[in-house]
């Protein structure tokens, strides 16, 4: 730990996709609500700020990536495996290792937390054997990639038992690994409280079972069409679409006329409010926004996934019964009609979205941080 000084974490991350930033902010609002004034905090997109081309070009880039799912799919489970991936690694090195120790160099920190698969291997090489504590926070549900594995790693946060279960058999040491969920922001876990209440103060309809449809920070997935096919399948319900970063989107969303109520948003950092408000969520597998909707409370129908990293999200939300999968937009009407039809059925989502929540997976992930710090949070507020 460097001398005289308040000890400093270090979190890598990549915005490409929204998750990892998420994640990253998360880990930190909590060990600032859990430590205060006694460390210090440092979010670093490590594409961004140090790869060489075209490694650094992969945030702008991933929106488009993505639209091409089956190629996204391919590459994923080509490239899966410990060989694989430490082929990946081996033959990245030669090309990236100055970067990666230029990043370690400029950003010094007494711990350091990644919560990206690509940011594991190749900062602790770049560290050597006189390094910190290394933390590595997987943020993939269930389908998680070799690369998130280092035995380096001095400990592994996992959401999920399944994601525990493929680490172990990534050769990871079982000691390491903790299954503590997926962390969210602090936001996500007030109560749900009355939910009439609250489409009121939003200037929803009160009275109506309102569905929430969300496309990620960037508003992928088949949005427009499941939107429009539920607006037109004569169920009396309203709609709250997110089309996040989209703006075309939005734009087109809001320029349409609608036979029900319908709500259209952009980026919002209200999510939180609107899932406390709403009755069903139909959105894409992704982990972070499935993770909230199971704090919130908020049956989830997944209309679309990435293949390869978000497969296992489906798996587990349906084993869990917390949801159900339905990729076309008359399966999604279809759920809906017996949800709403069979009150009961919905509200036994509800009661195991709850069981299978884990709210305080952030605070968790921080306590830890703290331990290995020597943090004592009784005086962790005291300025100095």
């Amino acid at each position: 730990m460097r001398q005289n000084k308040k000890p400093h974490v270090l979190i890598l991350f990549s915005d490409t996709g929204g998750g990892h930033r998420s994640a990253a902010e998360a880990i930190i609002e909590a060990i600032q609500l859990e430590y205060g004034y006694a460390v210090t905090t440092e979010m670093v997109d490590f594409f961004k700020s140090h790869a060489p081309l075209p490694f650094n070009k992969l945030p702008d880039w991933y929106p488009d990536m993505v639209k091409a799912p089956h190629l996204w799919g391919l590459s994923f489970k080509m490239s899966d495996g410990r060989r694989r991936a430490r082929a990946i690694t081996a033959s990245m090195w030669p090309y990236v290792g100055r970067a990666a120790g230029e990043l370690v160099k400029n950003h010094p920190a007494d711990l350091i937390v990644t919560v990206h698969a690509l940011a594991t291997t190749v900062i602790l090489k770049a560290l050597g054997s006189n390094r910190p504590p290394f933390v590595t926070v997987v943020t993939d549900m269930v389908s998680t990639h070799a690369l998130w594995f280092d035995q380096r790693s001095d400990l592994i946060f996992v959401p999920t038992n399944k994601a525990r279960q493929r680490a172990i058999e990534y050769d990871m040491d079982p000691e390491k690994i903790r299954i503590v969920g997926q962390p969210v922001a602090k936001r996500h876990s007030a109560p749900i409280g009355n939910k009439k209440a609250l489409r009121e103060k939003l200037g929803w309809d009160k009275d109506k079972i309102t569905i929430l449809l969300v496309g990620g920070g960037e508003g992928m997935g088949p949005l427009a069409i499941t939107a429009r096919a539920i607006a037109t399948s004569k169920l009396d319900v309203a709609i709250v679409i997110i089309a996040g970063r989209n703006e075309q989107l939005r734009k087109q969303l809001e320029s349409q006329d609608w036979p029900i109520p319908v709500h259209v948003y952009g980026f919002t950092q209200r999510l939180p409010e609107f899932m406390r408000a709403a009755d069903v969520l139909v959105t894409k597998a992704g982990p972070g926004t499935i993770a909230e909707a199971l704090i919130a409370g908020l049956p989830i129908i997944l209309y679309a996934k990435l293949p390869g990293q978000e497969d296992g999200n489906v798996i587990f939300v349906v084993e869990e019964n917390v949801g159900v999968w339905a990729p076309e937009p008359e399966d999604v009407v279809e759920c809906l009609v017996k949800w709403i039809e069979n009150p009961d059925i919905r509200l036994k989502y509800v009661e195991n979205c709850t069981r299978a929540a884990r709210p305080d997976a952030s605070q968790r992930i921080a306590l830890v941080i703290g331990e290995y710090l020597d943090l004592n949070v009784e005086s962790a507020f005291l300025k100095v």
